[in-house]
């Protein structure tokens, strides 16, 4: 299936299979798709692609902060829930991430196996269910479940949403706009911060009602969302991989025709080809083998990088509001006003930095986000155990830390999205982010909790300082381990596994 040296659909066919073979017929099949798809520009069709997928950040960053802005206002008489706040930002947000870990491990080996397109509308119906039960809570069990579920299809979401993206967005373009979607999650958080602020507002609502409505319009976004989704279109990449290959083809050229139109000029030809062995499927033992076996220094950077981010965001993330009521008597009907700055500077970080990871490089700017973030929340720390702080001040420091941070943490799902082989990338993303999730992201609540619950000042700084000593530590391990995958095709940093090499002299 040789695609001719333009945009054209390739006139080839797949070897050994005649025209009106099953699309899941396999052979080995010599294609330009991967290239085609690489030298395209920025259009509408792209845009589409972020639109669909990426939205879904938007979602999780607003349900994340209603549940830490509530956590209060669950804790008060009249909530309509028998539940603490310490149980709300520690044990329900360490079951979310419990769950998002199995969701991710799940989904993500459905991924591989039966496309990104299908399990991307699964995870997607998962949450939004399981959303709209936690609107319906009456008792704390209750709400612990739906939480677990609620990250279960999150965690899915992650696997599936970044190896799509990845797989469709042109090299040029790669890291930016994956950093980008990933840093949407903090628009989301201020739409949280805020719409907490109203739902919050017993002028307006009943305590057992307000918070319940916050969930319930995530729901409505979330279906909105999921009617773009759906003419997001499968990866040609995993088509090909899996014996689509005139799928994917076909896509591509459709593609190409339309951007052909919207420009109204040709398209340049494709850099190269690639030969493959198609497949159906790919077993956990060459998966495993494959990440740790093949790349082990990858393997170590990947999971560097997650633990150290989940650490830090999921303590942030669930425990910011209360440590403005407990240290500075800040109301819980106002913390959504602080919690709306730190999420405009998560924001700003990926936007404004994101295009110098595909400029200045991917080492230089995922060691230095990360190094910077900790450095300056090591000195958050030592200010706020001096005590001279105030909320104000607090929520300065803790943007600045962030802006960087934020950053870091986007560049986490996409380094580990594009360094290992197309065949592993969606379990690759699920399995660093559940095993990095699950050393930080659950260690995390539970420690932030322990901690802020105490009302110690030292016992506070102490959780700050943990997350700056693993931020920096991530940060080193970036500086001697990162890939230059700037501009490169996925299949240039991480050859396929089912890419065919060529025979030994004087061997058929």
């Amino acid at each position: 299936m040789t695609a001719e040296s333009g945009s054209g659909a390739s006139s080839a066919a797949v070897p050994s299979a005649s025209a009106s073979a099953p699309p899941t017929a396999t052979g080995t099949v010599t294609t330009a798709v991967p290239a085609r798809l690489d030298r395209l520009p920025w259009s509408r069709w792209h845009w589409m692609v972020v639109i669909g997928l990426g939205t879904v950040w938007i979602l999780d960053g607003l349900e994340v902060t209603v549940v830490g802005n509530v956590a209060g206002r669950l804790a008060e008489a009249g909530s309509g829930l028998d539940i603490t706040a310490a149980q709300v930002t520690g044990v329900a947000a360490a079951l979310y991430v419990t769950g998002a870990c199995s969701g991710a491990l799940f989904f993500g080996w459905l991924t591989d196996r039966y496309g990104r397109k299908r399990l991307f509308l699964v995870t997607l119906a998962v949450y939004l269910g399981a959303t709209a039960m936690t609107a319906l809570s009456f008792e704390s069990w209750w709400f612990f479940l739906f939480r677990f579920l609620t990250g279960f299809g999150i965690g899915g979401e992650y696997a599936a949403i970044n190896s799509a993206i990845d797989e469709l967005i042109p090299s040029l373009y790669r890291g930016r706009v994956d950093l980008v979607i990933n840093g949407t999650y903090w628009l989301g958080a201020i739409g949280g911060a805020l719409l907490s602020i109203l739902m919050l507002d017993t002028g307006l609502f009943p305590p057992n009602l307000g918070w319940r409505i916050s969930f319930g319009l995530g729901v409505v976004l979330g279906l909105v969302i999921l009617l773009v989704r759906r003419h997001v279109p499968e990866s040609p990449r995993w088509q090909l991989i899996h014996g689509r290959g005139e799928q994917a083809e076909e896509l591509v050229s459709a593609v190409e025709r339309g951007i052909e139109r919207e420009k109204g000029e040709p398209l340049p030809p494709p850099a190269g080809e690639i030969t493959i062995h198609q497949r159906r499927s790919i077993g956990f033992g060459l998966i495993a083998g494959t990440v740790f076996a093949r790349y082990p220094r990858r393997a170590c950077l990947g999971l560097a990088l997650f633990v150290g981010q989940a650490f830090l965001y999921n303590a942030v993330t669930f425990g910011f509001g209360v440590i403005l009521t407990t240290f500075f008597g800040v109301p819980t009907g106002r913390t959504g006003y602080y919690f709306a700055v730190i999420a405009a500077g998560n924001l700003l970080g990926p936007l404004l930095l994101g295009r110098l990871f595909d400029t200045v490089g991917r080492r230089i700017m995922i060691s230095s986000t990360y190094l910077l973030s900790g450095l300056l929340l090591f000195g958050t720390a030592w200010l706020f155990g001096r005590g001279v702080l105030t909320a104000t001040t607090l929520t300065a420091c803790w943007c600045a830390v962030l802006f960087f941070a934020s950053a870091g943490a986007s560049s986490a799902y996409l380094t580990v999205s594009e360094i290992f082989p197309m065949e592993t990338r969606a379990m690759a993303i699920a399995f660093f982010y559940a095993l990095g999730t699950a050393a930080g992201g659950i260690s995390g609540p539970l420690v932030f909790a322990d901690l802020t619950a105490s009302g110690a000042v030292g016992d506070t700084a102490l959780a700050f300082r943990i997350g700056a000593a693993l931020m920096c530590g991530a940060g080193l391990v970036a500086a001697f381990l990162a890939v230059k995958a700037e501009r490169r095709s996925l299949e240039d940093i991480a050859e396929p596994l089912s890419a065919a090499r060529p025979s030994p002299a004087g061997t058929p």
